[in-house]
Formats: C-alpha cells, sequence, structure tokens
C-alpha cells in the first residue's frame, strides 16, 4: 500500500515531513506590500518605508494595501498608519496616512498626518500636518492644521485652515 500525504488521511509512520522541514528564516523575504525584507535592516531600524517618511515614527498598528489591491466601503478604525499603494474606498479615523504614486483613496478621512504623493479625493481633515509632494492631487473638502505643498502637487476643492478640533479649543480658551 502506498503512503499518502499526512494532509489526506493517514500517516507515513516511517518518515515525519513536519519535523524535517528547516525553520524559515525571521525576517528574510517580502512583507505584505511585496517589498524585500532586508534582516539587517531590522536591527538598524531602517527601512524604505522609513527612509520615503522620515518624519512619521513607526510603530503601533499599520495596514497597507498594497499595489493592485481594492478595499472598497470599509471603515478603518484602531489603526495608527495607513499605506494606500492601491486603491481604498473608505471612511477612517486615524493617526497618519501615506499615498504612494501610484496609490488613491476616495472617502472620507480624520488624520493627525498627511503624507499624499498620490490621489485623494474627498473629505480630508488633517489635525496636525498635510504634506503634498509633486506627484500628489488632492481634491475635496480639505481641512488642514499646517501644509507643505511641494512644487507641482495639486490642491483643489473647499480648501480651509483649522480643524473642528482646533476651533472648538479655541472657543473654549476664549
Amino acid at each position: 500500500m502506498a503512503s499518502q500525504s499526512p494532509f489526506f488521511g493517514k500517516r507515513d509512520r516511517d518518515t515525519d515531513n513536519f519535523n524535517s522541514r528547516p525553520a524559515p528564516l525571521v525576517g528574510a523575504g517580502t512583507n505584505l506590500a511585496g517589498t524585500p525584507v532586508n534582516p539587517s535592516s531590522l536591527t538598524t531600524g531602517a527601512s524604505s518605508a522609513a527612509a520615503a517618511a522620515p518624519a512619521v515614527k513607526e510603530g503601533g498598528s499599520k495596514l497597507t494595501v498594497g499595489p493592485n489591491i481594492k478595499l472598497k466601503g470599509v471603515e478603518i478604525t484602531d489603526c495608527d498608519t495607513l499605506v494606500v499603494e492601491g486603491m481604498v474606498e473608505a471612511t477612517m479615523d486615524s493617526r497618519v496616512i501615506q499615498i504612494s504614486e501610484q496609490g488613491e483613496f476616495k472617502g472620507s478621512a480624520e488624520i493627525d498626518i498627511a503624507e499624499i504623493r498620490g490621489v485623494f479625493d474627498g473629505n480630508l481633515t488633517v489635525r496636525e500636518k498635510l504634506v503634498i509632494h509633486s506627484t500628489g492631487k488632492v481634491t475635496g473638502k480639505i481641512r488642514y492644521g499646517k501644509i507643505v505643498i511641494e512644487e507641482g502637487g495639486q490642491l483643489s476643492g473647499e480648501i480651509s485652515f483649522g480643524t473642528s478640533e482646533s476651533k472648538k479649543s479655541g472657543l473654549q480658551s476664549a
């Protein structure tokens, strides 16, 4: 009688396939976005995302929507950092959003820090700092605390300085 794979019923007692496999290397390979991960960069703290956005602190919960991924009709909560490399249609309240050059976000977002290299279309409230890079395009109803627009960056729609939180605090201190 021929031996069968352990996944389909009986198990061959002479060989144990699970114990004969080498242990996977931790930190080697690619992340969920398909970006190569170098184990030495884990010890130094350097990564391509950190190099691209040195002003944004790493840590906390992070959601990456990779290239060619479409995420539609969701509410994103309890996410410290959202990295958009594909297309997201959502409502969110978060700390940081990073939209890559090929990334696109449609919907409503309340964010502490927004870094736009791709497209944002919808309602955007940035409590602290909005950065639009030269390849970025932001349209819709935009409120911001501070703003930086690189040459070539586009901003259009209903744009206002100050967020609802800063207005509330201004009224309370008066």
